[in-house]
């Protein structure tokens, strides 16, 4: 069993999933619990979701990034699963800096492999806990949004929030 919990923030209602842990397994603009739950990778996925007024630390995090606290986010625990590559993008993406977007190609070198352009989108678009994985700071280069699951216009704000 998980928790789950939906807040409104400024960008959207925004729902987080967390495991016993209180890390999170999956997050995004939404309020589709079962949408959320169906993006965590079947070995973490949890069977039940327990509704919950709010997530704590979780909770606090996403309220608090979303009023100007752009860090609020970091210490929040994150629990994703895949090979890797895609592990580590993940932990690459955790240090870019709110309001110092990368494009995919510099995000591919962070991540250690300059000719892997493709495979750090691939990390972006299989993110699960998005904004605590902040994949909405890499974009295409000369400055073009990219793609994002939560919508282009979320995208944006963040970015506009971040700046």
């Amino acid at each position: 069993m998980a928790d789950v919990a939906t807040v409104t923030t400024t960008a959207g209602p925004f729902t987080a999933i967390t495991d016993a842990d209180g890390a999170v397994l999956a997050s995004g603009w939404t309020a589709d619990t079962e949408y959320l739950r169906g993006l965590v990778r079947p070995a973490l996925r949890p069977e039940t979701l327990r509704v919950r007024a709010e997530l704590g630390a979780v909770t606090a995090a996403v309220t608090a990034y979303h009023a100007g606290d752009l860090t609020a986010i970091d210490p929040i625990p994150v629990r994703q699963r895949s090979g890797e590559f895609l592990t580590h993008a993940w932990d690459v993406l955790r240090k870019i800096p709110a309001g110092e977007p990368v494009t995919y190609t510099e995000f591919a070198a962070l991540a250690g492999n300059p000719a892997a352009t493709r495979a750090a989108a691939n990390a972006c678009a299989r993110n699960a806990a998005a904004l605590f994985v902040p994949c909405h700071r890499v974009v295409r280069i000369g400055g073009a949004l990219g793609g994002f699951r939560w919508g282009l216009d979320v995208k944006r704000w963040l970015l506009a929030h971040e700046g």
